[in-house]
């Protein structure tokens, strides 16, 4: 069974920022003005990451008949300029409030100690633990694990690679659960392994050229499937696949169903997903029912919030693929297969 992902609308990615007004919900007992969203780096329109983060915010806006503002990222913007950002959603009334990344834990630690009557929710950090907090952490390995697994039953040359956008603990575990997958059908497996920057300011997450080009890099060394974790420049890595006709996994949403990304789709063999969207409508509706979710809340295979894209008729209909990830489950879930982590 795979994960039951929030559905994306297409997003474009033009605004800086929208807000939907209005405050109350239907029932009356919610009294903010809204949720306030804050995106990472690669901002809405990346077709993953953030993109799923939308996806739970506007399914709840619609839900609950609520407001919202969601607002893009700066380039090479500071912990002070995520600080502000913050505090501005939260002197408005907005509530929750969620940073979109890692990166915004020092801005959520800060301003949430400010606001203790709002709650904060930050995706991919659970180092904060404070009462109106909650820490939206994820299994990635699990579901990279089960990437690996497709793409070592899918790829005809036993060589495959995997594409980080930076070279963090985050992204490390996208590529250890992957390369056990992998090896888990084939030992002997060859897999390229890139990371295409050191900092999210060099840009590994939000340019589509340099995934492009890593992943021409790999299939011309000879790998036949590419997995990429990494936010907007995964664009790049699908493409390259699509132009050479070789198979890409997607990360984060399910990139087969992305209208920018349709003419690609045929060479999208699954993605990894992750229930960004899940978790961020989760949140929401803990607000809304006066029982807000804090600390550490943990997505993973058991539980829907990692899994398995299947949209691609192909993935279902390639030798062995669908057995193999389904086994992959079972174990992963049943706790005879524990995947190790960096």
């Amino acid at each position: 069974m795979t994960v039951a992902v929030v559905a994306l609308a297409a997003a474009g990615c033009g605004k800086s920022s929208t807000d939907s007004g209005g405050g109350d919900s239907q029932d009356g007992k919610y009294s903010g003005k809204g949720i306030g969203l804050a995106y990472d780096i690669g901002g809405k329109g990346d077709q993953s990451f953030n993109d799923a983060a939308y996806a739970g915010f506007e399914k709840a806006e619609k839900e609950f008949k609520i407001g919202g503002r969601d607002i893009e990222p700066q380039d090479g913007e500071s912990d002070a300029d995520k600080v502000q950002r913050l505090t501005t959603l939260a002197k408005a009334g907005y509530n929750p409030i969620i940073g979109v990344g890692y990166s915004y834990a020092p801005a959520v630690k800060e301003v949430s100690a400010k606001f203790p009557k709002i709650t904060f929710g930050i995706i991919d950090d659970n180092t904060i633990q404070a009462k109106n907090v909650a820490d939206m952490v994820f299994h990635e390995e699990q579901s990279s694990y089960l990437a690996g697994v497709a793409a070592a039953k899918a790829t005809k040359k036993g060589h495959v690679g995997f594409i980080g956008g930076v070279d963090i603990p985050l992204i490390h575990k996208f590529e250890d659960g992957f390369v056990q997958g992998a090896k888990s059908v084939n030992p002997k497996i060859k897999i390229e392994s890139q990371y295409l920057t050191q900092t999210a300011q060099e840009g590994g997450f939000s340019s589509p050229d340099k995934g492009e080009n890593a992943a021409k890099g790999q299939i011309d060394s000879g790998a036949d499937v590419v997995y990429a974790a990494a936010g907007l420049s995964g664009q790049g890595v699908i493409k390259a696949a699509a132009e050479h006709k070789v198979w890409a996994i997607g990360v984060d949403s399910d990139q087969y169903g992305q209208a920018p990304l349709a003419k690609y789709k045929d060479y999208i063999l699954t993605s990894a997903l992750k229930n960004v969207g899940g978790a961020v409508y989760d949140l929401v509706k803990s607000v809304v029912d006066g029982k807000p979710l804090s600390g550490e809340v943990r997505g993973d295979l058991k539980s829907g919030g990692v899994g398995i894209a299947d949209s691609n008729p192909k993935y279902k209909t390639l030798p062995g693929v669908v057995a193999a990830v389904e086994k992959a489950k079972q174990d992963i879930t049943g706790g005879t297969v524990t995947i190790k982590t960096q």
